[in-house]
């Protein structure tokens, strides 16, 4: 993992725990307890040490790690990486949680249901160059162009992943904006950030907040109305596929080239080149919120 104690990776844990279970293998499982890049490097070192048979990573630093999963791959370690991926050389497959077009179509759809597909709606992101989340809001842009003809994209306002600033964005949106119907925010901490300023107008419910983050940090939010929708994967099902695919590459049963795999109770899963995907993005509402703790 990226770093031990972060809720999200011990969900994933929780997944990749089970699937060991089911195929009776051996799994060490060992991150750094912040996230320290060069401690991901050194835990790698000391498994190739150990002669471990894969490794499989979500790399902090893509280039730093990438040197010591190759290091890992010459002396014969089968190597994937999940959650956040590796140079492509310096590892077999990536479990991938999401397409950029499966985020992108899923923020916007909800989005656009919610507010009966017409209307204006603006987007809240980390900083604008951040190329996962620029890659997301390309898809969004993409989607409202060929399915939304009446979505209007007002603007696009920046947060530095800070909570307290998305909040203070979404309230000048709010202004600048008064027939705005949506918010959508790309990056974890601006879906609260936005909750807190649509409540604050005492626009709950006027105005809809959809956006990527964790069930947890948004339950009160959604219980609430204020949120109608948290969009991300199942990240338990995240660590269970990743088990799966490293045992599956292992034994061979898993090869370059393959168009699928079988992932246990996952069932067939699909690759498309050397990302194995997930599925589709997983909307947490009202209704279902309650039964996931990360």
């Amino acid at each position: 993992p990226k770093s031990k104690g972060n809720q999200y990776f011990v969900t994933c844990e929780k997944g990749a725990r089970a699937a060991a279970k089911d195929l009776g293998v051996e799994l060490l499982f060992d991150g750094p307890t912040n996230s320290d890049p060069a401690k991901q490097n050194e835990i790698v070192e000391n498994w190739i040490s150990l002669g471990v048979d894969v490794i499989a990573a979500a790399c902090e630093n893509k280039d730093g790690l990438s040197t010591a999963l190759r290091s890992a791959q010459e002396k014969g370690i089968k190597v994937v990486t999940y959650d956040a991926d590796a140079q492509p050389d310096a590892r077999s497959f990536f479990v991938n949680q999401a397409t950029e077009k499966g985020i992108g179509d899923a923020l916007l759809d909800n989005a656009a249901q919610l507010i009966g597909n017409e209307g204006e709606f603006a987007i809240i992101t980390a900083n604008l160059t951040a190329a996962n989340q620029n890659a997301w809001i390309e898809a969004i842009k993409a989607r409202q162009a060929e399915k939304y003809p009446n979505l209007k994209l007002v603007d696009i306002k920046p947060c530095d992943d800070l909570k307290d600033k998305a909040q203070q964005e979404t309230t000048n949106l709010l202004s600048a904006h008064p027939n705005l119907k949506a918010v959508i925010s790309v990056c974890s901490p601006g879906v609260p950030g936005a909750a807190e300023a649509v409540k604050q107008a005492g626009k709950t419910g006027a105005v809809k907040v959809v956006g990527l983050g964790l069930p947890s940090e948004n339950k009160a939010y959604v219980k609430e109305g204020v949120t109608q929708a948290v969009i991300l994967w199942k990240v338990e099902d995240l660590g269970y596929l990743t088990i799966q695919a490293g045992a599956a590459l292992a034994q061979g049963t898993l090869k370059p080239g393959d168009s699928e795999f079988d992932a246990g109770k996952l069932g067939k899963m699909k690759i498309e080149g050397d990302n194995i995907l997930l599925g589709t993005p997983f909307a947490f509402t009202k209704e279902n919120i309650d039964q996931f703790d990360f």
